[in-house]
């Protein structure tokens, strides 16, 4: 995808600007907690951002309610896209941290209309580190969870 870095003054997010009606936006849908709206460098026709109203950068700031309330948002606003727009595909992306590819600090997931050879490719080098190793990452991850 086109990377947009929002270069926003600290304290100024461009989705919170968004959000008080600071800056326009063309937006599709809004509640309580969720906002969806058409990303300004449409990958394809239809791309829509859904993001969280309050301020949180990351997945990891965000309450359960809206992680709830987002994918909410996401379903309804992919099947509005599939209505308007007929694609055969769609992809949901959410992004976290530099390293993850975020360039917006305000936590939103990407709603993008899919089409063959659409030129948008989410590939990366697969590993297989056999199962013994996959039973140790799950191990892990198990633990982790107990403590959450």
């Amino acid at each position: 995808m086109p990377m947009f870095v929002d270069t926003s003054p600290p304290g100024q997010c461009i989705f919170c600007r968004l959000v008080a009606g600071e800056i326009p936006a063309a937006t599709v849908y809004e509640d309580r907690l969720t906002i969806a709206f058409m990303d300004i460098g449409q990958v394809n026709p239809g791309h829509v951002l859904v993001a969280t109203k309050r301020h949180a950068a990351t997945l990891f700031d965000i309450t359960p309610e809206e992680a709830a309330a987002v994918m909410q948002t996401a379903q309804r606003v992919a099947q509005a896209v599939r209505r308007a727009f007929d694609p055969p595909g769609l992809t949901l992306l959410q992004a976290n941290g530099r390293e993850g590819d975020q360039t917006v600090f305000h936590f939103h997931l990407h709603v993008v209309p899919r089409h063959a050879q659409d030129g948008i490719a989410l590939t990366w080098p697969r590993k297989e580190p056999g199962p013994a190793v996959l039973q140790a990452y799950a191990d892990r991850v198990r633990t982790a969870l107990k403590g959450a």
